[in-house]
Order: structure tokens, then sequence, then C-alpha cells
């Protein structure tokens, strides 16, 4: 099918399908494009000056970081959706954590781990126990500060109805310290006509105020679940005495015996993200500012213990990387700073996921990791092309329709593409690092005069090296190309979040929302509507080879001019 024979069907399909007819000629003119209109012709929106590019922390005594509640009556409440819509995971915290030269854990077993829940309020006709434990941050060195938390509580409620909304208080009845009543919606049945309404994407959060105007904007946007893609609180980004947070750590403590945090801002973190985590499931993948560590070579405390996934329900055993489904959509979350190579246990687990997917009962398969394969900006430039070599064939090669990423903050969406290629059948790869964090917006490209970096900048903070200059194409026998490359269809610098709504099993609309749009009516950074092509790409299971544009075409002749940017 051609590219113009693409664009024709598209319109016949959102002009009559999603609008009535009299309504047509004023769809066209204000049409939303879909990715069958693609490839788009690279465009760029530079960053606004008259914005900030970051703000300060929250400080710890803000009404939105303070302790609400008296110990040990729950706080920091969480939901996480299980594998399957009849379970589903509630989180809290109970206590008060210590910081100090000396410190001593609580005992988890002082306090019970109950959720009582039911389809009335006020009425809870269960209750179902769980599982508490504590972790602890500890620094051997002189003049360093040791944590340990509060009591941390898991419960796995399960045997609910799909698509149905519960009531539930968490706590111990027995001490009579339950939370105040809150309520949640069970994502629908797995079915390709079954969807949640919407899935708000975001990462790089912290707690500055550009978080705040993400957050407030998000919750406008009445999500029913959240993608977390890693870096969420940025507790590392402090001295363990606590005090200023750094935009650059290394810089601003260059003495530091080790990476330190400051582990109070993931209490402030939970109590910030409560009012929308008690009553919405929020997925989360380990980011870098996670890795935490600290004495004897442990890490990634914090985020292990604080969360609940369903590691154990998809098979995975390891809270690094799971799937989940959501309706029709099933969830890929793969970890970026654990072992990804073929011969490991992540790979293994990956390749035995995919097998099993089955794209008439979960048509949409969409794949979440903290760092970007496919990036244009200086920062993070090629710094994960060693786990791109590892994956990315797999993914392809089962028809993988969209990858959310962070870790660049800034947002890009990138035109479908496989091995640097453009190819129908390619992933549409978005990156929405952009919630806020206190280390500012990138706004420099690789591909802007002097803003190439040195094979030698960008190292991972986990896994090798492998920047490669490309063979073949507008940037061969260069790092870096000399313009925005054709498989980035749309980038800015500009905080913001993201939104899927799945209307069906083969369209799904996409917007960002900029941070600086919540204050304009009907006002979005980027809109398209991802549309699925299985009748292309799914036929040949197994079989890894590019796909061209199209059979009669360039990749020129297919591009096409969406928007105003330059």
């Amino acid at each position: 099918m051609t590219c113009a024979k693409h664009r024709i069907a598209a319109h016949f399909v959102l002009l009559f399908f999603f609008f009535p007819a009299a309504m047509v000629a004023a769809a066209e003119e204000e049409r939303i494009p879909t990715t069958l209109d693609g490839p788009f012709r690279p465009a760029t929106r530079r960053f606004d000056p008259s914005l900030r590019r970051g703000s300060d922390d929250l400080p710890m005594n803000h009404p939105r970081l303070a302790k609400k509640v008296r110990s040990p009556f729950p706080e920091q409440i969480a939901l996480a959706a299980s594998y399957s819509p009849t379970s589903m995971w509630v989180s809290w915290v109970t206590g008060d954590a210590q910081i100090g030269k000396n410190v001593t854990p609580m005992d988890p077993s002082t306090v019970a781990s109950e959720v009582w829940y039911g389809e009335e309020s006020g009425k809870y006709s269960f209750v179902k126990g769980g599982t508490a434990t504590v972790y602890s941050q500890l620094y051997p060195f002189e003049g360093l500060l040791n944590y340990t938390s509060a009591i941390i509580h898991h419960v796995r409620l399960e045997g609910l109805k799909p698509g149905k909304r519960y009531y539930y208080k968490c706590g111990d009845s027995s001490l009579k310290v339950l939370s105040k009543e809150h309520t949640f919606e069970t994502f629908p049945s797995s079915g390709p006509n079954m969807y949640p309404r919407r899935i708000a994407v975001v990462g790089d959060l912290g707690l500055t105020s550009n978080t705040t105007t993400t957050i407030d904007h998000l919750s406008q946007n009445d999500p029913s679940m959240i993608l977390m893609v890693g870096d969420l609180s940025y507790a590392n980004q402090y001295l363990t005495t606590g005090g200023k947070g750094a935009s650059c750590f290394s810089c601003a403590f260059p003495d530091a015996p080790i990476r330190e945090t400051y582990q109070p801002r993931w209490d402030g973190w939970g109590r910030f993200m409560e009012p929308l985590t008690s009553k919405i499931p929020m997925m989360v993948i380990e980011g870098n500012h996670e890795i935490e560590p600290q004495v004897g070579g442990m890490s990634f405390k914090s985020y292990l213990t604080r969360f609940s996934v369903p590691s154990e329900e998809c098979g995975s055993n390891s809270s690094f990387y799971y799937s989940f489904n959501a309706g029709g959509v099933h969830f890929i979350m793969l970890g970026a700073y654990v072992d990804y190579n073929q011969t490991g246990a992540q790979y293994a687990w990956l390749k035995a996921d995919l097998h099993q997917v089955d794209r008439q009962v979960t048509p949409w398969l969409v794949a979440t990791w903290h760092p970007p394969w496919y990036n244009s900006y200086s920062s993070h430039y090629q710094e994960f092309e060693c786990m791109r070599q590892e994956m990315e064939a797999l993914l392809y090669q089962h028809g993988v329709d969209i990858v959310f990423s962070g870790h660049v903050h800034a947002y890009e969406r990138m035109n479908s593409v496989f091995n640097y290629t453009l190819d129908p059948c390619g992933p549409v790869y978005i990156t929405v690092g952009d919630g806020g964090n206190i280390e500012q917006i990138d706004i420099d490209h690789a591909d802007d005069p002097g803003k190439c970096p040195s094979t030698s900048d960008n190292i991972p903070e986990f896994g090798g090296v492998c920047h490669l200059n490309f063979s073949s194409g507008p940037a061969k026998g260069k790092f870096c190309w000399e313009q925005q490359p054709e498989w980035s269809a749309f980038r800015e610098s500009s905080f913001g979040h993201g939104i899927l709504e799945v209307i069906n099993s083969t369209y799904a609309l996409w917007t960002w929302h900029r941070n600086q749009d919540i204050y304009g009516e009907n006002s979005r950074g980027d809109q398209i509507y991802i549309v699925r092509q299985p009748e292309l790409c799914l036929m040949n299971i197994g079989e890894v080879t590019s796909r061209n544009c199209t059979a009669n075409n360039s990749f020129s002749d297919c591009f096409l001019i969406i928007g105003d940017v330059t």
C-alpha cells in the first residue's frame, strides 16, 4: 500500500467511524494526523526562553510533603495493578522513619497489614492480610547519616471483579488505626474491545515546583492508570544530612565518598503522590536515580521495598522487569540497570513472555524502560546502544507497537523505526522524561552545531559501551547526524506528561500535554493517532527483516509535514 493510499484509508476511518457526516468538512480541516500519514518530516519546536529550564525542590515542610497522620495510622497509600484484573496491590507506610548516626529498625510484626474492602461505600465484605517490612540505607563514612524506614505494608487483593469499583480502608483494625475510605476501579477483562479509559505516562518526576504543575495537570486529565517510566523521587540529589538538593550532585558535592541519598525525600514523595496513587494504580520501573548504592554493594533498596509489582504473577520473579495486562493491552516493563544480555535471565523471561502473548486477546503490545534507545538530544546520546543491540530484534519480531522511555529531560516522538531505519512495522518510540525534576530540561540536540557529544561521553551507569558510527544513510561514517534524524518525527524541550487513550484494537490516541498548556483551553504539545497494522506486520512473526516505507516509494516521497514547527 502506498503512502497516499495509507492517507486515504486513514481519512476514511477517522471521518466516517469517529465523526458524524455533518462534521466531515470541519474534521478534515482540523484532522489529527495518524501514523499512517508518516513517516513525518523531522520537526523541532525550540525551548521557549520565557519559561524556566528548572526549579528548586519543594522543602520537606511543604504541605504536600509533610506527614498528615499520627503514627501508626497509614500514609503514603499506593495502588499497583496485578497481572490480571482480578487482583490489585495495596501498599502503605506506618510509623516513623529514623535518620542519624545510629538507627534502630522498627519491628514490622508490631502492626498488622490489613485491607478491608467491598463493593459499597462503608460496607467492607472482605478483609485480606499481607506482609510488612523495613529497609535501611547505611553509610560507614564519617559525617554521613544512616536511615531506616518506617514499616512498609503490601497486600494483594484477589478474587476481584474486572471493571468494578471497590471501596477500601487499610491499616490495623486491632489497634483501631485504619485509614479513611478510599476507592479504586479494577481494569476491564483482557479482550480486543476492552481498554483502560486513559493511561498517563510520566517520567523523571522529582519534587520540584515543575513537578507540582505536572501532577496537577495529570490529575485534571483524569487517568485510570499511571505509567511511571523511572527516576521517581531524586532522593540521590542530596547529602544524607538533607538541606538543599543539587541539580548536579558531582558538581555540588565533589568530595562525597559515595553517591549519598536523603531518604526522607522518598517519604515526602509518597505523601505527595498519595492523592493520586490511593485511587489510581501506578506502575513503576527503575531508573538510574533509583540505584542508590550503600554499604556492602547494596543498591535499589528503596525501589525494591517500597513498590509492589506483579513480578511473581508474570513469572519474572524480579521487580526490575515484569509484565501485566490492562484490558486489551499487554505491558512489558524492562530493566536497563540489570543484565539485559541475550544470555541472561531477563532476556529469557522476555522471550517467554512475548511468546505467550495472544494478540487476539491483547492486540496492543506496549513496552517501557527508562533510558531511550532512539534519542537525538545531546544528553544520553547512544547511552544504551548495547541494550538496543541485544533486545531490539526480539521486540520487533513480536510486533511491539509503542515504547515509552524517560531519562532525557525533554519530549521526543519517533517515526516507526527499526535498527535506525524507517519501518512501518517498527514501534513508535516516545521519550517523556520531562516530568519536572531538579536537573532541569534538556535543550541541546546532538545534531546542533558543536553539540555532538564525544564517544567518551554518555557512559551508562550499568552495562557496556556500544557507541557506533552509522554505516549507511544520511549519517554514514559519522557518530552524530548533521540534521535532525529522519527517525525523529517531533521534539520539544518542555516539561509535561502524556495520555494514551486506546480506542479499539487498531487505533490509539496519544497526546502530550506540556505544563504551560494547563493554562490554555484545549491546548496541547503533540497529538497523533497511533495505528496498528497487524495485516502487514504480524504475518511473519519470527522473521526479523526491516520493511521499507513502501515497496514503490523512497523515504523522501513518504515524508509528510504536519504543524507549524520548524
